[in-house]
């Protein structure tokens, strides 16, 4: 630990990330700051550059400008040091499916460089905190997408990284599950530990975490503490009041008859 006078490094700072597809600039100079030990959401519409940032910042996709340190440390200047302390579930993640959900977890934790009885008791731990025990010896290309996207959590998790990085955890996941979800990542963050979740839904960033940043067309139009971006209104109020593009739907008239054609 370091002494008191000595100011904890960000579990995450971004600085000036940009990345470029062709003619597409997808991230436009991005600055990001997430304290230690908070909970984090990022929203924004499709296409507004949220998974490509989470990418860069976590090691899977090397921006064209721009740093990421992770608790002060430089991911790009040390990447396989630095992404021992992540813990990454990436959009439309691919599995190693012909393995049980059990093998695939162990194999995370081993390519971890964990000792094979400490990953079999964590293996066992998150199958039943996951509600994956009944399935455990399944192979995982029989899973339905709810399950694939808990059982890749739990190799996000067998390690017990120091930031956790989840692009859309809850997206197909049934509510008793993401119930759970939420209660597990809230108590790792109480604990010191810190989550980034991007998620589409307003309600659930707004319950659960407690600072955010709306992203749109690759820049970050705010952010910070929950209450202070959402200035009074309700978090999707806020954020259609930031990103525009709302339609009221008056092209379809035909929507809107009464008659009976028949």
């Amino acid at each position: 630990m370091p002494p008191p006078d000595v100011p904890v490094p960000p579990a995450l700072e971004v600085r000036g990330l940009w990345k470029k597809f062709g003619d597409k600039i997808a991230v436009a100079g991005i600055d990001l700051v997430v304290p230690v030990g908070s909970f984090y959401g990022l929203v924004g519409p499709n296409g507004a550059g949220k998974t490509t940032t989470l990418s860069m910042a976590t090691g899977l996709l090397r921006p064209d400008y721009g740093q990421v340190m992770v608790r002060g440390r430089d991911l790009w200047a040390d990447p396989v040091g630095v992404k021992a302390l992540l813990g990454v579930l990436p959009d439309g993640v691919k599995l190693f499916d012909r393995l049980t959900g059990a093998q695939l977890i162990t194999y995370a934790g081993l390519l971890r460089g964990m000792d094979r009885e400490t990953v079999a008791a964590r293996t066992s731990d998150l199958l039943v905190t996951l509600d994956l025990a009944a399935d455990a010896d399944t192979l995982v290309v029989d899973y339905s997408a709810g399950m694939s996207k808990k059982i890749a959590l739990a190799c996000a998790l067998v390690h017990a990284p120091r930031l956790l990085v989840l692009d859309e955890p809850f997206e197909a996941v049934d509510p008793i599950s993401a119930a759970n979800i939420r209660d597990i990542l809230t108590a790792y963050a109480r604990s010191g530990g810190t989550v980034i979740v991007s998620s589409h839904v307003m309600d659930l960033v707004q319950r659960v975490c407690d600072h955010v940043a709306v992203i749109a067309a690759g820049h970050v139009l705010v952010a910070g503490p929950v209450d202070e971006v959402r200035a009074g209104e309700t978090l999707e109020d806020r954020f259609v009041e930031l990103v525009g593009g709302r339609s009221n739907g008056e092209g379809l008239a035909w929507l809107r008859t009464s008659s009976d054609s028949s």
